[in-house]
């Protein structure tokens, strides 16, 4: 099964990070781009994670985790080498409304972290459901390289337009055009 592709408004959203390793501080730093009302429960922090932790003024709980840790929680990233503790954690949060993302483990997941392009406003994922992260990633890359550089410029620039211009067909006609010159000036066919 495919995973349907969701943004989320993260504000007001408490996340919960369990594991204080590298997978960890991956998916910490995709986090912290969207919020920072983030716990981290781990009792090993590598240098990299607990700096990261520091620098973002998030919370950390440096011990194991323990069952009910999920409570008043709306997120948890479960990313630990121990199986049984994903599946348990994702057990414990079945019947509630917290999500869960066991890290490498779609089978005790909610959902999945997509690979993504985020150039302020515009934000770009790749996914393949689970199949291949590796992939994902590479195809990101890849983008990355296509995508302006004054990309973010160009769409802050549509943003005061659509607050300036008043709605109707006139206003998504030109900005239609806008959109055209734009991808015919900087993407290649």
């Amino acid at each position: 099964m495919s995973y349907f592709p969701m943004y989320m408004d993260m504000s007001g959203l408490r996340v919960l990070v369990v594991g204080g390793g590298a997978i960890a501080c991956e998916k910490l730093e995709k986090l912290v781009e969207f919020t920072k009302d983030i716990t981290v429960i781990a009792p090993d922090v590598s240098l990299q994670t607990h700096q990261l932790i520091k620098d973002n003024c998030l919370s950390l709980y440096q011990r194991v985790y323990h069952q009910g840790d999920i409570n008043g929680f709306d997120i948890v990233i479960v990313a630990t080498d121990t199986i049984e503790l994903h599946k348990s954690i994702y057990e414990e949060s079945r019947g509630s409304r917290v999500l869960v993302n066991s890290v490498d483990d779609t089978a005790y997941c909610d959902f999945i972290f997509p690979s993504f392009i985020k150039r302020d406003d515009l934000i770009v994922s790749f996914s393949t459901s689970g199949a291949s992260p590796a992939f994902a990633k590479q195809i990101r890359r890849y983008f990355e390289d296509v995508l302006p550089q004054d990309i973010s410029e160009f769409l802050a620039k549509m943003k005061e337009l659509r607050r300036q211009l008043p709605k109707g067909k006139e206003r998504m006609a030109y900005f239609e055009k806008l959109v055209k010159e734009y991808f015919e000036k900087n993407f290649k066919n």
